[in-house]
C-alpha cells in the first residue's frame, strides 16, 4: 500500500466508539507485540493515530459548523437529526447531561472518542523502540514527533471543548486497582502547559516541509505544531479561560481549583511570543498568503481577487495551508452547501443545499471602504434593507439591472468572494469565464433565490434559510453536469493556515501592549491587502466615524476580532474564538433573522423576518459529561452549571 493511502484515508474497523475512555492497555499483548513486530506494521499502527482524527469540517460532526451561529440549517425530515443535525439540536438547547451532543469524551452520538485516540499514542511510543532494523532511527525519531504532536491536538480538542481534562500521560497497566484508573481531571493550566510542552518536544523532529507531496501530503511538520503550541496559548490567555469568575467554584474532591482566579496578562506576551515563532517557521517553509494564479483562466482582477481569497480554503494543498485534515471531510460540506443552479440540478439530485449563511455574516463584512458599515457615514446603513436597481459599478459581483437589497451592494470583496445571494454571480460549478468574457451559458451564474426560483424555496427543504449561500466551502471545479449529477471537486479542509496565524499574533500581541504597534497594524494590513481593502490605520482614518479606533488597545481588540470573524467565516474558528472570548453568550442570544424567502416577489422578499431565538447561558461554554461516566468515577467533576 503507499504511503499516500495509508495517511491520506480512515482505516476502517479502526474508529468504533467506545464508551469507556479510561486508558488502561488491552491485554492482548500478542497483538501490540505483532504490531511493532516490523517497520510496516509499525508504520500501519501510525497510520490508525492520524485516522482518529475528528472530522473538522464535517457538515454533521464538526462541533464548530451546525453548531455555530454564522451557519443556518433546514433540517431535513427525511434524516434522522441524530445523524446529521446534532450541532443544530446544540444551538436549539437541547444539549444534556444523559447523552450528551457530539460526546468526544465517550465516542458518542457523532462525537469521536478522543481518550481512546490518545491511548493509542500511548500504546505507539511506548512500544516503536521495539521495532526492529529495517526502521531507520531518523524516521523513527520523525515518527515519534508525529505522535507527540497528535497526543498534543486530542489533549487541545478536549480542552478547549470541555475545560480542566485528565491528563493522558501514559496509559495504566493491566494490574491497576479500581482506584488507580478514577482519573481527575486537571488544572486548566496546567492542561496548557502539558500540550506545550509536547509540542516543543515534537517540533524539533519534525520536517520543515513535505517534500514528496504524492506520498506524504497532510503529515505534520514543524509549523503545524508550533502554531499549535500557540493556539493553545492563546487560547489559556483568553477571557473564557484567564481569570474567568463564573468558574471561581468549580473545585474537585481534592479541593484543587480547576482554573485559577487571578487574570494572568503575562500569558498574552507568551502566547504572542509563540505566535511570532509560528510565524518565522511558516515563513522559512516558503508558506505565504495564497494568491489565485491559474493560467488556465483569464480573468479580470475583481475576479481574481475574489478567487484568492475563495481558494485560501477550497483549493487543495494550496501555499497558504499549514496543516489540512489529512481525512476527507469536504465532499458532503460541498453538496450541502452549494445552490441548484438549473432545472436540473433539482431533478438529478446535485447536492442537498440545506446549509446556508447567517444573516448577521452578511452584515459583518466591511463596506467597501474596509470599515463596519454602521460606522461608515457613506455607507446607507438606516437604509440597508432598502431595494436598489444595481447599476455598472457592480459588473463583477451583481447582475446589472437586477434589483437587489442596499444591503449587497457598496461592500468589501470578502462579501462577494464568501457569499451567494438573490441577483448575485457565482464563479464556478462549471463556468469559469469571467463576467463579459462568453455568451451567457459560459460565464458566471447570476443567483435567483426567490421563492419558485431555481435556488430559491421551491419545497420544505433544500434552500438558504436567511437569503444567503456560502461559496467559500465549495471548490470552483465542483460542478454539476447537464443532468443535474454532482461532481465534487477535493480539497484539504484547513485547520491552520496563514492568515489565521497572523491574526492570532496580531490578537496576542495587542493584548500584551498598552497600545497597538506597527506590527499589529503590518499583520492585519498583509490580509487586508489581498482582500482589496486600504490599511486598518488608513480606513478608519478616512472611511469611518471612529477615526481613533485603531489606536487604542480596546478598538484594536474589537477590530481584529472583527478581522477574524470575517476572513476565518465558515471555517470551523468563529466558533470556538466568541467562546474563548467570552462573547458566546451575546451572539447566541440574538434572533435569527433572513429575508423573507418564503416570498416570490422583489418586494415581499426582500422583508426582514424573525424566525428563530437562539438559547446560550453560561453552562453551554463548555460541554457536559455524561452522568455515566460521573457515577463510574467519582474523581470526575460535572463542568459548572450541568448539574
Amino acid at each position: 500500500m503507499k504511503k499516500s493511502k495509508i495517511y491520506l484515508f480512515i482505516i476502517t474497523a479502526l474508529l468504533s466508539s467506545c464508551a469507556d475512555y479510561l486508558d488502561i492497555v488491552p491485554d492482548n499483548v500478542a497483538t501490540i507485540e505483532h504490531a511493532f513486530s516490523d517497520r510496516v506494521s509499525a508504520e500501519r499502527f501510525l497510520a490508525t493515530i492520524y485516522s482518529y482524527m475528528p472530522r473538522i469540517g464535517n457538515f454533521a460532526n464538526d462541533p464548530a459548523i451546525q453548531t455555530s451561529d454564522e451557519f443556518v440549517v433546514v433540517e431535513n425530515s427525511y434524516y434522522s437529526w441524530s445523524s446529521y443535525y446534532m450541532g443544530n439540536r446544540i444551538k436549539l438547547g437541547e444539549q444534556n447531561t444523559n447523552t450528551p451532543i457530539l460526546n468526544f469524551w465517550d465516542g458518542e452520538n457523532g462525537g469521536r472518542g478522543i481518550f481512546v485516540a490518545l491511548r493509542e499514542c500511548n500504546i505507539f511510543l511506548e512500544n516503536i523502540n521495539n521495532v526492529g532494523p529495517d526502521l531507520n532511527e531518523s524516521e523513527k525519531v520523525r515518527w515519534i514527533a508525529e505522535v507527540k504532536f497528535f497526543k498534543a491536538f486530542y489533549h487541545y480538542f478536549l480542552l478547549r471543548m470541555y475545560g480542566p481534562i485528565p491528563l493522558i500521560k501514559e496509559n495504566k497497566s493491566t494490574a491497576a486497582g479500581v482506584e488507580d484508573v478514577k482519573v481527575y481531571r486537571e488544572p486548566f493550566d496546567e492542561c496548557v502547559d502539558y500540550i506545550v510542552g509536547l509540542c516543543d518536544e515534537a517540533i524539533t523532529d519534525l520536517p520543515l516541509t513535505i517534500t514528496n507531496i504524492a506520498a506524504e501530503a497532510g503529515r505534520i511538520t514543524q509549523p503545524a505544531a508550533a502554531m499549535l503550541k500557540a493556539e493553545v496559548l492563546v487560547l489559556g490567555a483568553s477571557p473564557l479561560f484567564n481569570g474567568n469568575s463564573d468558574f471561581s467554584t468549580f473545585t474537585d474532591n481534592r479541593g484543587i481549583k480547576l482554573f485559577s482566579q487571578t487574570e494572568d496578562q503575562g500569558k498574552w506576551s507568551k502566547a504572542a511570543e509563540a505566535c511570532k515563532k509560528a510565524i518565522d517557521i511558516s515563513h522559512e517553509a516558503g508558506i505565504r498568503l495564497f494568491q489565485f494564479s491559474d493560467s488556465r483562466f483569464q480573468l479580470s482582477e475583481e475576479t481574481k481577487r475574489g478567487m484568492s481569497i475563495r481558494g485560501a480554503v477550497s483549493i487543495k494543498w494550496n501555499e497558504e495551508l499549514i496543516w489540512g485534515n489529512p481525512v476527507n471531510t469536504v465532499g458532503e460540506l460541498q453538496s450541502r452547501t452549494l445552490p441548484y443552479m438549473k432545472i436540473a440540478d433539482r431533478q438529478g439530485g446535485a447536492g442537498n443545499p440545506e446549509l446556508s449563511a447567517s444573516f448577521k455574516m452578511a452584515e459583518l463584512f466591511y463596506s467597501k471602504n474596509g470599515v463596519p458599515i454602521n460606522e461608515d457615514p457613506s455607507y446607507n446603513y438606516a437604509g440597508r434593507y432598502d431595494t436598489v436597481v444595481v447599476g455598472k459599478d457592480h459588473y463583477y459581483y451583481i447582475k446589472e439591472g437586477l434589483t437587489t437589497a442596499i444591503l449587497n451592494t457598496n461592500r468589501e470583496p470578502r462579501f462577494y468572494a464568501n457569499l451567494g445571494f438573490d441577483c448575485g454571480y457565482w464563479f464556478g460549478n462549471g463556468r469559469t469565464k469571467d463576467v463579459g468574457n462568453g455568451n451567457e451559458s459560459e460565464t458566471s451564474w447570476i443567483i435567483r433565490a426567490k421563492a419558485g426560483d431555481v435556488s430559491g424555496r421551491q419545497e420544505d427543504i433544500r434552500y438558504a434559510r436567511c437569503g444567503y449561500f456560502v461559496k467559500k466551502t465549495s471548490n470552483f471545479e465542483t460542478a454539476a453536469s447537464a443532468t443535474g449529477s454532482l461532481s465534487t471537486t477535493r480539497y484539504t479542509y484547513p485547520i491552520m493556515r496563514l492568515a489565521d496565524l497572523y491574526l492570532l499574533y496580531a490578537e496576542a500581541l495587542n493584548e500584551s501592549l498598552e497600545a497597538p504597534n506597527n506590527e499589529i497594524y503590518g499583520y492585519l494590513d498583509l490580509i487586508r491587502e489581498r482582500a482589496g481593502l486600504e490599511g486598518v490605520v488608513d480606513s478608519w482614518r478616512k472611511y469611518s466615524n471612529l477615526p481613533e479606533k485603531p489606536l487604542t488597545k480596546t478598538g484594536m481588540r474589537d477590530i481584529i476580532r472583527q478581522e477574524r470573524m470575517i476572513e476565518l467565516c465558515f471555517e470551523s474558528k468563529r466558533f470556538w474564538d466568541v467562546r474563548r472570548w467570552k462573547l458566546a453568550h451575546v451572539y447566541y442570544n440574538q434572533p435569527e433573522r433572513g429575508w423573507n424567502v418564503t416570498q416570490s416577489t422583489t418586494q415581499d422578499y426582500y422583508q426582514v423576518i424573525v424566525f428563530n431565538q437562539l438559547q446560550f447561558s453560561t453552562k453551554s461554554y463548555l460541554w457536559p459529561i455524561k452522568v455515566s461516566e460521573l457515577r463510574k468515577n467519582i474523581n470526575l467533576i460535572q463542568n459548572p452549571y450541568w448539574d
